[in-house]
């Protein structure tokens, strides 16, 4: 359909309006945006705000299908907003990136939503089918969401938490016109937490992965620089972006530092600049006084790319004499990065490291892998090295009844704060078992009754404890995590903790029998009579509807007790009638037959549920069935579907049973 003349040009005089009003004023929006993200590039040549607490507009509108959508659809989700003129060249850059991450919204708890700004939404449609975009786009054609956004580029990525906090902001205009797709990708992995495909998912086991030979060409004069004549020199490769004041820190302690040692084993320092203009890098490198090093440029992306460097700037790799990557940073922590980088490059000249290890605060992992390289690889493996992230997939990284155990030193001095999140010592960490700084600062027990291995059982069982952890057995448990257990694995097997780390387990006891849910009727008959109504107690019938009712491997999960002792025997055809062909109290409180004999012990002999953490607890016993197989999504909406199922309360002390 063609646009009359008229209203084509009341939208462009809008338009113009509009540009000339944000050019007087800024724009409520993009302040905040650059406040929560101080380490990306575009933020500093742009205007800053003290608040970390800035939220996503809500709004509503159409869909390029017609369809009525509101931002309120993707509440208590990460979300990822792509606002696109599809006639823009760079747009379609955006779009390969975004498609190439779409299939892992259901499994990894994130959103994506576009705003369509063209002016032909028949243009935007065969846009989004060309660039395989499958998730909803609002129809912006007449542009009131930019305006409500207050947009002042024609392609922008903007990401925020389950809360609407807004956390990542990327313009169009920052990049130049040749970005590349696995730039725009690596930055939304970055925000997202996405898991990466890396040396743990295959299980080997390496200290320091090989370093991607290269050739960097100078931004002017001067010869190429080549990784592969460097000799048995350490190199300090940096990428960098001029105007940024993270990376002139970076680059101001480089200087200074280098200069410190002695000309024969110092690192050759290699400064890539992420910059367009050659010129006002340096000029800009020579304002700032750190123009001791020649700047090379990277203008098709290839160095970048062999580093994957895409998220933050700086981006500082560390390359051993044997071309060897022993350290990666991004960005630059002026309090914490300091300390640590003085050590990696004393060790990198041949030098004594220093033990520059904090006695106020914790020091995180990357100060212990300086001199304990093998053991923070092995870490890599275990759930610990993940446990962050697993809050931040289920919005939950800023509950401070959650945070306390999934990063080092939570409520301590020095340790992680929700203020600052620290991103060092996110995940648990080296500290958390071996105490600030290790045994450097902290020693271990002298007594005979807590020597070796069996010390550490005290600092696991502050969050491994009958709330957030049932079962757990430190002695069982401990070689998952244990440094030398893992390295004396075979690559397979340490390929299989990284794969089964979101795998539910069955905590259900095993040493009683099943007796049936009447046999609870009549101590819990009002927990009964709610439990009769669910969807639980019919479970059968949703199978008979579908002539399920004899296949085995549905058959398990409709059932209590499936090929257990006095549960639904294996293999045969379940009937709606029987009182085992349901999922019953047992399937989710364990078996009962001890629980409810005569002059038993019934407090312990039964798993009480109500007083257990939703996602620790009651999604590994609700996670057996209710998989993502199964159930997608389940996982992250564990605390509403159990609200849906409760019929219990907690049982307090005295109480005749549990």
């Amino acid at each position: 359909m063609t646009t009359p003349a008229s209203h084509r040009f009341s939208f462009i005089l809008q338009r113009v309006l509009f540009a000339a009003a944000w050019a007087a004023n800024v724009a409520t929006l993009m302040l905040p945006l650059i406040a929560v993200v101080p380490n990306m590039a575009w933020a500093e040549s742009m205007p800053t705000a003290s608040s970390d607490d800035a939220r996503l507009p809500g709004f509503d509108g159409r869909t390029l299908d017609g369809k009525p959508l509101s931002t309120t659809a993707f509440a208590g989700q990460r979300l990822i907003l792509f606002c696109f003129n599809p006639g823009i060249e760079q747009a379609a850059v955006y779009a390969e990136a975004l498609a190439n991450v779409s299939a892992e919204r259901a499994q990894n708890n994130f959103a994506i939503a576009g705003v369509a700004m063209g002016l032909d939404a028949d243009g935007s449609k065969a846009f989004a089918a060309k660039h395989r975009l499958d998730f909803p786009i609002f129809d912006d054609s007449d542009g009131d969401i930019a305006l409500r956004l207050s947009l002042k580029t024609p392609v922008m990525l903007v990401g925020s938490d389950p809360e609407g906090r807004v956390s990542l902001a990327m313009l169009g205009f920052e990049h130049g016109e040749d970005i590349a797709v696995s730039a725009v990708e690596g930055r939304i992995r970055d925000f997202l937490r996405l898991p990466r495909i890396g040396l743990a998912a295959t299980g080997k086991l390496e200290e320091s992965p090989a370093a991607p030979l290269f050739e960097a060409e100078p931004l002017s004069g001067d010869k190429p620089f080549r990784l592969a004549d460097a000799g048995e020199k350490p190199v300090v490769l940096t990428f960098f972006l001029s105007t940024c004041s993270h990376c002139q820190d970076a680059l101001r302690f480089f200087k200074s530092e280098l200069a410190r040692l002695p000309d024969a084993t110092r690192p050759v320092f290699v400064g890539v600049a992420i910059d367009a203009h050659a010129y006002s890098v340096e000029s800009e490198l020579e304002s700032k006084r750190i123009n001791f090093f020649q700047a090379y440029g990277d203008a098709d992306h290839k160095i970048a790319e062999a580093y994957g460097s895409f998220a933050r700037v700086p981006d500082i790799v560390l390359i051993d004499g044997a071309r060897r990557i022993v350290h990666r940073k991004m960005g630059w922590d002026a309090k914490h990065d300091p300390d640590v980088m003085r050590m990696w490059l004393a060790k990198l000249a041949g030098n004594k490291v220093p033990m520059l290890l904090h006695r106020d605060w914790f020091s995180g992992n990357d100060s212990c892998a300086v001199c304990h390289q093998m053991e923070a690889a092995t870490w890599r493996f275990t759930q610990h090295a993940g446990a962050f992230d697993t809050l931040v997939a289920n919005g939950s990284d800023r509950d401070p009844k959650c945070i306390g155990c999934h990063v080092v030193g939570f409520g301590q001095r020095g340790g992680y704060t929700e203020k600052d999140r620290e991103p060092y010592l996110e995940n648990v960490g080296c500290e958390d078992c071996h105490g600030r700084g290790g045994g450097h600062l902290t020693p271990k027990p002298k007594t005979a009754a807590v020597a070796g291995a069996a010390h550490y059982q005290p600092a696991c069982l502050k969050c491994h404890d009958a709330q957030h952890s049932l079962g757990f057995d430190y002695e069982k448990f401990r070689p998952k995590i244990s440094h030398s257990a893992i390295l004396a694995l075979r690559d397979e097997d340490r390929a299989k903790l990284v794969a089964g780390r979101s795998q539910p387990r069955d905590l259900l006891p095993t040493t009683s029998a099943i007796v049936g849910s009447v046999a609870c009727k009549s101590c819990h008959e009002s927990e009964y009579a709610i439990w009769a109504t669910s969807a639980h107690a019919h479970s059968v019938e949703s199978l008979e509807k579908k002539n399920k009712a004899g296949d085995a491997a549905c058959v398990r999960c409709h059932v209590t007790g499936y090929g257990r002792a006095g549960g639904f025997p294996e293999g045969k055809k379940a009937n709606p009638s029987e009182d085992l062909a349901r999922v019953g109290c047992e399937s989710c409180h364990g078996p009962g037959a001890d629980h409810v004999k005569d002059g038993g012990k019934t407090r312990g002999t039964i798993l009480g549920l109500a007083d257990k953490c939703e996602s620790c607890v009651i999604l590994q016993v609700c996670g057996t069935c209710h998989d993502e197989a199964n159930d997608p999504g389940f996982r992250f909406n564990v605390a509403k579907k159990i609200d849906a199922q409760r019929h219990g309360k907690v049982m307090k002390a005295g109480s005749p049973a549990h």
